[in-house]
């Protein structure tokens, strides 16, 4: 079998769940999650991927750079980002004791209760999308198959 195939069928999949991602993306920024009214912060989607993420985190603290290898963000927009959140209280940082020049970043009591709030209504919202689409199974696999791409992507 010749490489061409090969390298069109990788770049038609590459295609598809780029586009794919995108447009639910697109949708979950206008979906009831980050629209609500009654919610006590009002949070972008990845404002929620930061707090998702230090909500993932046992220990609690996270350094930033560990934060930028979880999220769709460039280095200076998710410092930008961090210092948004820490200025509306849902997140503290400090200064890696082992390291002057790390930074440590936790979610707050009340970062903590705005992920939490939102994070059930984006959880619908996420449903409610790729239910209809897929059937439980479809989900699985394609969970199975993403997960089999990322772990098999070199670093």
């Amino acid at each position: 079998m010749s490489k061409a195939p090969h390298v069109r069928i990788a770049a038609a999949t590459w295609e598809s769940l780029f586009r794919t991602q995108v447009a639910i993306m697109r949708r979950l920024n206008e979906a009831p999650a980050f629209r609500q009214v009654g919610v006590s912060h009002k949070v972008s989607v990845k404002e929620y991927d930061v707090l998702f993420t230090l909500s993932g985190c046992p220990e609690g603290w996270l350094r930033l750079h560990e934060i930028n290898d979880r999220v769709l963000l460039s280095q200076s927009s998710l410092s930008r980002l961090v210092e948004r959140l820490q200025n509306r209280g849902l997140i503290e940082r400090q200064t890696a004791p082992d390291d002057g020049r790390g930074i440590l970043i936790r979610l707050t009591p009340e970062g903590r209760a705005v992920q939490k709030e939102i994070g059930r209504a984006h959880v619908r919202d996420i449903a409610a999308l790729v239910g209809p689409a897929l059937s439980e199974a479809e989900m699985t696999e394609l969970m199975r198959l993403t997960e089999k791409l990322r772990s098999g992507l070199p670093g």
